[in-house]
């Protein structure tokens, strides 16, 4: 009788430490890295047809005389369209693309695609592709998909098994240790008219990334934000402040400062489909640099992996002037270039019980940077809805691809669409500092920035 208790209580527990975490794979997986995968977990080889290339440790090389904070040069800026994909020829392509560039073509006609030659210029440091090989065996996604245990400083899954656990990948992939930047938000109405919804200055900082520290000390706040609002005059002077957690019992904490009540405050509401005041309601909340906030209301389920047209390498999109860029239904196709990578797709489905304007989503994350390049959304009628993007952006100096500059939306059944954290025309462009206290990422640091 007590060697049968005994046994249920040990399968009890058994069974309530599995629905605690998933594991991280075993050794033997984790040796892949490095082998036939890339220190992230990307497959290294090209593929078959060859117009995706072999990883060979992306794209690096610094400038001659260039200084962080300058309009980045645009690395790939001889080469020239392979071809171009446009309503005539759309079908030819059509498993190539997204649902949403495919009715981006349907809602305008005129829209088209620039394919230019596949680099993979995505990167890390030595120290993060080292970590990324350490997270892979010791990293676990809680039970709830909402936060992770036993990850620091590089991808927490390398080799993932789940949506959850690519959509991690995401959310504390590589951007640097700590950054800052000039940044414009402008939307486009559905009959082409642009205006500026916001401009201001944006530093981010990234506790899970610091070079110097590990595991043992990371306090479990990935991601610390601010965000200074210089324009229109109208906003001039209102402040966010982000601490976004990646550990379990760590709460998020988000606070704006208001000019006209001079005070800070909490500010909950920021969050899930809220719509941004950044971009005048435009855009959702949680569509800000492709995924912003709690992710507890969906559930992410893995589709695989397949080839995909997505924005890739557009430096020079940051470089030419704003009336060079955006069109008056869609980015000028002149200036966003396009390449063939292999993506992860993942849908997102609204959870029994929760409520959100998107119940569903699918995200196309690239392999070699595990950023999400582009998504899809449907509204609760079922129809598709919105399509975001972002046009990677290529910091050699880092060295990083990232998606956290140059990114928007659009409306698929209005036309309106926007763009956000655009650096065209301002400086700094995306600079590399180090990283400041984390004492000066309070709420009443918050004030003294705001009233400036």
């Amino acid at each position: 009788m007590k060697n049968t208790l005994k046994a249920l209580v040990t399968g009890v527990a058994l069974a309530l430490t599995s629905q605690l975490s998933l594991a991280a794979v075993d050794a033997q997986t984790a040796a892949q890295l490095n082998t036939t995968l890339t220190p992230l977990g990307a497959e290294k080889s090209g593929n078959a047809a060859g117009t995706i290339p072999e990883w060979k440790g992306g794209y690096t090389t610094v400038a001659a005389g260039y200084k962080s904070g300058e309009v980045r040069p645009d690395p790939f800026a001889s080469d020239k369209p392979l071809f171009t994909i446009t309503a005539a020829n759309l079908a030819q392509y059509s498993d190539q693309l997204s649902d949403g560039v495919k009715a981006l073509f349907a809602k305008n006609p005129d829209f088209r695609m620039n394919i230019y030659p596949t680099h993979r210029s995505a990167a890390a440091p030595e120290w993060v592709y080292s970590n990324t090989e350490k997270n892979a065996t010791r990293a676990e996604l809680a039970a709830d998909e909402t936060s992770v245990s036993g990850a620091y400083g590089g991808i927490p899954f390398p080799i993932p098994k789940t949506g959850a656990e690519v959509m991690w990948n995401h959310r504390l992939g590589w951007s640097g240790e700590s950054v800052e930047y000039a940044m414009k938000t402008y939307i486009v109405t559905a009959d082409g008219h642009r205006s500026l919804a916001s401009e201001g200055d944006e530093l981010m900082q990234f506790p899970y990334y610091y070079k110097e520290g590990d595991a043992a000390d990371y306090s479990g706040v990935n991601q610390l934000g601010r965000f200074i609002v210089t324009g229109p005059a109208s906003k001039a002077g209102e402040a966010i402040l982000v601490h976004d957690p990646s550990i379990a019992g760590k709460k998020r904490a988000i606070w704006q400062y208001l000019v006209g009540q001079r005070r800070v405050r909490k500010a909950p509401s920021v969050a899930y489909d809220t719509p941004d005041f950044v971009t005048s309601g435009v855009g959702l909340f949680d569509e800000a640099f492709m995924m912003f906030g709690p992710i507890d209301r969906h559930h992410y389920k893995l589709l695989g992996k397949k080839e995909l047209f997505i924005p890739y390498n557009n430096n020079r999109a940051a470089q030419v002037s704003i009336d060079e860029l955006m069109g008056e239904h869609f980015l000028n196709p002149e200036n966003v270039r396009w390449e063939l990578h292999r993506v992860w797709v993942v849908d997102a489905e609204l959870k029994d019980g929760m409520r959100h304007t998107v119940p569903k989503r699918t995200y196309y994350v690239d392999e070699d940077s595990w950023k999400i390049v582009l998504f899809d959304g449907w509204d609760a009628k079922g129809d598709l809805w919105r399509m975001n993007y972002s046009l990677t952006y290529l910091v050699p100096e880092l060295p990083a691809l990232v998606t956290n500059v140059m990114w928007g939306g659009y409306d698929l059944q209005t036309g309106a669409y926007y763009l956000n954290a655009a650096m065209n025309g301002g400086t700094p462009h995306y600079r590399v500092r180090e990283p400041i206290s984390e004492g000066t990422w309070s709420p009443v640091e918050l004030a003294n920035q705001g009233a400036r």
